[in-house]
């Protein structure tokens, strides 16, 4: 690999795995997304979530359990800290207290990282905060395509007579114009529900839903390859759920269920996303409570590395 002025992760023979300030992939921190070209923040929120909390703690020990991924990616031979300059700008401070509150400080801050023309790969949190980072991508890039993995469809029109929560962004993304519904697809959706509208409701606005039975026992390669055609050119926002993937492997987060996607085929949809311009992803509903072995929390740092693997320009080493 050849020398780059890049911000490069702390290696295990520099200081050891357990030491060291715990950033992502023990990566330098900035206080700001200035003069980066990809940044790595956290965003500490669940007061959306319905059933268990937590989730406000999964960017921290993401960061802690990140510390194991070494720079390269030998699959795909990405060498990602040599074709991007990346830091750690740490988490956006949200009002514990207030939702709403929460929402537009969220916006704000994700403003603030596109100004800089820097990519966000965001660790949450609950799923409302996709909400507000859409926001604020609407902005500078107009309607995004969307690559949605989730065991659930998040398009509920409220909860508890709320319009804003964990299960509403698509909804309310939907409705404000931010997605081009023709180009989403929402991949690992299953489990039971309170009526056929809380899949068809996608579907009737031209969203593919690949429900999680059309998943089992396949590789998800070709699925992908459909999934490049139909979103084509233009911008893509990739929105990863850890409860998308099934229980068995992803068991720290806050509305588990059953029968859901490998994390071979987790790595399939997202490596599937090659190719695709994309503009920001993240991964979310880490809750640490629930996965003492901290294995939830080391899958979605790999994951959070397989996305910046395959944003535009990333270089490949033979």
């Amino acid at each position: 690999m050849t020398e780059t002025r890049n911000n490069q992760p702390l290696g295990g023979n520099e200081m050891p795995r357990f030491a060291g300030l715990a950033t992502m992939m023990r990566l330098p921190h900035a206080s700001n997304a200035k003069d980066l070209d990809v940044c790595f923040v956290g965003v500490p929120f669940d007061i959306g979530t319905s059933n268990r909390p937590g989730a406000r703690l999964g960017p921290r020990q993401i960061r802690a359990e990140s510390c194991l991924i070494r720079p390269y990616n030998m699959a795909t031979r990405a060498a990602p800290f040599d074709s991007f300059q990346v830091a750690d700008i740490g988490d956006v401070a949200i009002n514990t207290f207030d939702l709403q509150k929460s929402i537009s400080i969220i916006e704000h801050a994700y403003d603030e990282i596109l100004r800089q023309n820097c990519v966000p790969l965001t660790m949450g949190g609950d799923h409302t905060i996709t909400l507000p980072i859409l926001r604020s991508i609407y902005k500078r890039h107009g309607p995004v395509g969307i690559v949605h993995v989730d065991a659930h469809a998040d398009t509920n029109d409220h909860m508890f007579g709320e319009p804003i929560a964990h299960g509403t962004p698509f909804r309310r993304a939907i409705e404000e114009g931010l997605i081009e519904p023709t180009r989403m697809v929402q991949i690992g959706l299953r489990a039971s529900g309170y009526a056929a509208d809380d899949f068809d409701w996608p579907r009737s606005q031209g969203v593919r839903v690949v429900q999680a039975e059309a998943c089992w026992y396949q590789s998800l390669k070709p699925l992908m390859a459909e999934v490049r055609d139909q979103l084509g050119a233009g911008p893509v926002y990739l929105t990863f759920d850890i409860d998308g993937l099934d229980p068995a492997y992803a068991p720290g987060t806050g509305t588990p269920e059953i029968g859901g996607l490998s994390v071979h085929q987790g790595l399939e949809i997202i490596r599937g996303c090659r190719g695709l311009e994309l503009v920001g992803a993240d991964l979310v509903e880490v809750a640490p409570a629930y996965d003492t072995s901290g294995n939830t929390s080391l899958l979605a740092a790999n994951l959070l590395f397989e996305m910046l693997c395959v944003l535009p320009n990333v270089e490949y080493r033979s």
